[in-house]
């Protein structure tokens, strides 16, 4: 996985994030693809792509998908996991899933400044 988060950082930079937001992007990205290796059968889609001006990943895989699809809320700290999500709608400025009978899509937006 490490090929592919220096691969998204890379596309990333290109399309104009930079800095903490470059870093921060990334980190949400890889929280998504550990969550469709984890949750999603152990693979799933990755595309990445600008858009205005924002930088857009979206992440999908087969699993059997997620309860709710709105904005994941903070885990209690006493519970374990089920942070990603989470963590990926604080990192960026758009976080939109998508969960159904097909699997899970989970699409992310920053910015460029």
């Amino acid at each position: 996985m490490t090929a592919l988060r220096h691969a998204v950082a890379s596309a990333a930079a290109r399309a104009g994030l930079t800095g903490e937001r470059l870093n921060d992007f990334v980190v949400a990205v890889n929280e998504l693809l550990t969550n469709a290796v984890r949750h999603g059968g152990g693979t799933g889609h990755v595309a990445l792509w600008r858009c205005g001006a924002s930088v857009m990943c979206e992440v999908s895989d087969r699993g059997a998908g997620l309860d709710g699809t709105s904005r994941p809320q903070r885990p209690a700290p006493d519970v374990p996991g089920g942070r990603g999500l989470w963590l990926a709608g604080e990192l960026t400025d758009e976080l939109e899933i998508k969960s159904g009978e097909q699997g899970t899509a989970v699409r992310i937006a920053s910015r460029v400044f």
